[in-house]
């Protein structure tokens, strides 16, 4: 799985995109909040984050939305489906 080969070679970024409260919740650590609805104001900051953004939310619907809008302004993402997950691989391969 490509994504899981990022994450253990600590390349890219994670970014994920659910609201400021269920960030604080909890989330993946080294991880950057960018909520949905901030995207398209926040593109400045997402093009110059180490590529490729790892996308996550709680289930993978709003990261699947982000990668689908970031794709069609040219940035090479990845749906990385809930935060959960990819905090599994990220500490699988710590």
């Amino acid at each position: 799985m490509e994504i899981e080969k990022l994450i253990k070679e600590n390349k890219g970024t994670i970014v994920d995109v659910r609201t400021r409260a269920e960030y604080s919740g909890g989330h993946v650590a080294g991880s950057v909040n960018i909520p949905l609805n901030e995207i398209p104001l926040r593109m400045d900051e997402l093009e110059s984050m180490n590529g490729p953004l790892i996308l996550c939310c709680a289930s993978g619907m709003r990261s699947s939305q982000a990668e689908n809008y970031l794709s069609r302004q040219g940035m090479e993402c990845l749906n990385g489906g809930s935060w959960l997950e990819v905090n599994y691989l990220q500490s699988k391969s710590a």
